[in-house]
C-alpha cells in the first residue's frame, strides 16, 4: 500500500499547484486525477481552450479592420472551424503536458482514476479498467472542482442543447446561438461565435449581464457587444428549452409577464457551475458537505476532519482558477507550519472578451450598500494616445477610494489589455495604496496603463490631465 504525507484529489489549477508547493516544502506528495490528462476543467475544457478560441476568432475579426490601417487583404478570407478547434486542442495538450512535466520534476506521484474516501486517511483509486488500489495519506486535500450547472427543466443532449464543454468543440458555426445566462462563460463563448458569423442572443435572468461586477462595466460591455451585433434579453426568466430536429426553441418570460420565443440551431446553457463531489464518499471520512454541495471549511480551509482540507471551486467563494491556486499554496504552507494568508477581497475577476473586463475590490454598489463614504475617478480609453493609435478606444478605468483616507477600495476597468492591467491595481491595493500614491507613480507614455494613473488623478480632487 502506497503511503504519502499529502494526497491531493483533483489536478486542476488548485490541485496541481498545491501538489507542487507541498513537494517544494518536503512532503511526499501524490495527486489523483480521474481523467487521462492533468489540468482539470481549466486546462482541458475551461480557461485555456476558451482563450485559444477567443484569440483565434479575434484574429479573424481584426481582418475586417485591416483596411483602416492601410492594409489591403485581397481574395477570400474563410473560417476553418475544424483547424481552429484543432489548434485549440494542441494548446490544451501542450499545457496539460506541461503539468505532467511539473509533476515529474517535483517527484509527485500521479494516480489516474476516481478518488474516493475509505476513511479519513485512506483513499481508494478506481481506474478506468475497474481495478483499484488504496492510498494511505497523513493529510488529504480535496480539489475536485466544479461542473456546469443547468436548470431542472432543461434536458442537456450535448448536441444542440449544450454546455460550455461542448461549445468548445462544435463542428460548425451556429446560425443562431441562443445563450442562457449572461455571465462570464456565456459572454466569452458568445463573442467567439459572434465573430465567426453566428447570430447570438443572450437570455439573462438578472437586469444586466456580468451581474456580479460593477454596474458601469456591465453597461459599457453591453453597449460594445450590441454594437458588434449581440442581442440581449435581460430580466427574462427562461420557461422552457425544447429541441425538434435541428431547431432549439427557448421560451422566456420578461418583466411584464410576456412570453418571448427564440429559435436557434444551438442553445448554450451557461447558468453557472456547481461544486463537484460525485463519488467522493466524503461522509466516510467525516467531511461535511453543505446544502449547496460545497465542502464545509473553516478559515484555514480545513474540513470537519482535521487532516483533510478543501480548496477551489468545491468550497465557498468565487470559482476562479487563480483563487484555487492561492488556496492550494495556503494549505500546503499551513501543513508546513507556516502562517500564510489570502485577502479574498483582492482576488481579481476578469472577462476575456474584447474589450476585456477586469476588476478588483469593492464595486460602487457594494460601497453604497455598506454605507462607506467614497470618491470615484474615471478615465476613458478614447482619451489615451496609445488607444487611438491602436484603434482600441472602447472602455474606461474607474478607481474608487475612501473619502477620508484616500485608500483605494476598488478598481474597475474595461478596455484593451485590462486582463493584464488589473495586476497593477491588485499590487497597489495589497500595499494599501492611496489614489494619490498611484497618481504620483510614473507610467510610460504612450501606454494603456496611463488610464490607471489618470483615473487615480481623477479620484484625487478631479485632477485628470488628459480629459
Amino acid at each position: 500500500m502506497s503511503q504519502f504525507d499529502v494526497t491531493i484529489i483533483g489536478s486542476g489549477p488548485g490541485g496541481y499547484v498545491s501538489a507542487i508547493r507541498c513537494a517544494q516544502l518536503g512532503f511526499k506528495t501524490a495527486i489523483i486525477e480521474k481523467y487521462s490528462t492533468l489540468g482539470g476543467t481549466c486546462l482541458n475544457v475551461g480557461c485555456i481552450p476558451s482563450k485559444a478560441l477567443l484569440a483565434s476568432s479575434h484574429h479573424y475579426e481584426e481582418l475586417q479592420h485591416f483596411a483602416d490601417h492601410g492594409i489591403e487583404v485581397s481574395g477570400d478570407v474563410k473560417v476553418n472551424l475544424e483547424k481552429m478547434i484543432a489548434r485549440k486542442q494542441a494548446v490544451v495538450d501542450q499545457t496539460s503536458g506541461g503539468v505532467k512535466f511539473l509533476m515529474d520534476k517535483n517527484n509527485i506521484t500521479v494516480f489516474n482514476g476516481v478518488g474516493s474516501f475509505e476513511s479519513a486517511t485512506s483513499v481508494k483509486v478506481t481506474k478506468e479498467d475497474g481495478s483499484s488500489e488504496i492510498i494511505e495519506s497523513k493529510n488529504i486535500i480535496i480539489a475536485t472542482g466544479s461542473k456546469p450547472s443547468s436548470l431542472p427543466f432543461i434536458k442537456l443532449d450535448k448536441e444542440r442543447i449544450i454546455t460550455s464543454t461542448e461549445a468548445l468543440k462544435l463542428k460548425e458555426v451556429p446560425k443562431h446561438l441562443v445563450i442562457i445566462g449572461g455571465g462570464v462563460i456565456g459572454i466569452e463563448l458568445g463573442q467567439v461565435y459572434l465573430r465567426l458569423g453566428a447570430q447570438v442572443s443572450v437570455v439573462e435572468f438578472m437586469d444586466r449581464i456580468i451581474p456580479g461586477m460593477d454596474a458601469a462595466l456591465s453597461k459599457e460591455l453591453t453597449k460594445v457587444l450590441k454594437k458588434q451585433g449581440m442581442k440581449f434579453y435581460t430580466s427574462h426568466k427562461v420557461q422552457s428549452v425544447e429541441r425538434a430536429g435541428d431547431v432549439v426553441t427557448v421560451k422566456a418570460e420578461n418583466a411584464k409577464g410576456e412570453i418571448i420565443t427564440l429559435e436557434g440551431d444551438y442553445s448554450l446553457v451557461s447558468v453557472g457551475r456547481r461544486p463537484y463531489t460525485d463519488g467522493l464518499n466524503a461522509e466516510k471520512a467525516g467531511v461535511k458537505v453543505t446544502e449547496r454541495g460545497q465542502i464545509e471549511v473553516n478559515d484555514h480551509l480545513q474540513t470537519s476532519a482535521s487532516n483533510i482540507y478543501a480548496i477551489g471551486d468545491v468550497v465557498r467563494g468565487a470559482m476562479l482558477a487563480h483563487k484555487a491556486e492561492e488556496e492550494g499554496v495556503l494549505v500546503a504552507e499551513i501543513l508546513a507550519g507556516q502562517k500564510p494568508h489570502i485577502d479574498y477581497n483582492l482576488i481579481p475577476g476578469v472577462v476575456y472578451t474584447w474589450p476585456e473586463v477586469a476588476a478588483v475590490g469593492k464595486t460602487e454598489e457594494q460601497l453604497k450598500a455598506e454605507g462607506v463614504a467614497y470618491k470615484a475617478g474615471s478615465f476613458p480609453f478614447k482619451a489615451l494616445g496609445r488607444a487611438r493609435a491602436g484603434g482600441d478606444t472602447d472602455g474606461f478605468v474607474k478607481i474608487l477610494a475612501d473619502a477620508k483616507t484616500d485608500e483605494v477600495l476598488g478598481v474597475h476597468m474595461i478596455g484593451a489589455r485590462c486582463a493584464d492591467l488589473i495586476a497593477e491595481a491588485v499590487t497597489a491595493m495589497e500595499f494599501r495604496a492611496s489614489a494619490e500614491d498611484i497618481s504620483r507613480m510614473s507610467h510610460a507614455h504612450p501606454t494603456f496603463a496611463e488610464a490607471i494613473k489618470e483615473a487615480a488623478l481623477a479620484a484625487t480632487d478631479n485632477r485628470a490631465l488628459h480629459v
